[in-house]
């Protein structure tokens, strides 16, 4: 046999076995391509399902913040006593300051624009607690404080909260 032959039979036989080699190598890369791709479908799909009743929390635990923060309920849950006008605007803007702090780390599960809507509700509250409170003298009874945001609430046709609570329903139906 000469050289020539030789190589020739090398060649025979090689090109075969790498049309093979290369062949199962490209059809395992794809199985295990796909088998990964599989695997993370499943974690997200998981990770998912676990968010899912804490973004739920979230927007319960919102909700209710502005439902605590609102004006009324504000009012009933700090009567007056026998307090300045002075000493209860610093009592109810504390209790919204307190309600948001006890809140705040709710906003990792909703979106960065509800929590900017959240915030701006909170905004409206104390702005609007404020500018009533100034019209008031501050060593007037609180209970004249407290008459005073109520006609001026009743006079509000919608405030950040009702827009806030809208937002909470708006982004919490996606995940229902």
């Amino acid at each position: 046999m000469s050289v020539i032959e030789v190589i020739l039979e090398i060649i025979k036989i090689s090109v075969p076995a790498l049309i093979v080699f290369f062949t199962v190598h490209y059809l395992f890369k794809n199985y295990l391509a796909g088998q990964q791709q599989l695997r993370r479908q499943e974690i997200e799909k998981e990770q998912k399902s676990a968010a899912l009743p804490l973004k739920m929390q979230a927007y319960e635990r919102l909700s209710l913040f502005c439902e605590r923060i609102a004006l009324p309920t504000l009012l009933l849950r700090f009567p007056p006593a026998d307090q300045k006008a002075k000493a209860y605007r610093l009592t109810l803007l504390l209790a919204i300051q307190q309600e948001f702090e006890h809140n705040i780390t709710q906003q990792v599960y909703i979106s960065s624009q509800l929590w900017e809507i959240i915030k701006a509700a909170r905004d409206d509250a104390v702005n609007f607690i404020s500018i009533v409170s100034e019209k008031i003298a501050p060593e007037a009874p609180a209970s004249e404080l407290k008459q005073a945001l109520l006609n001026w609430e009743a006079g509000r046709e919608t405030t950040g909260l009702d827009t806030a609570l809208l937002a909470i329903k708006k982004e919490a139906s996606i995940y229902l």
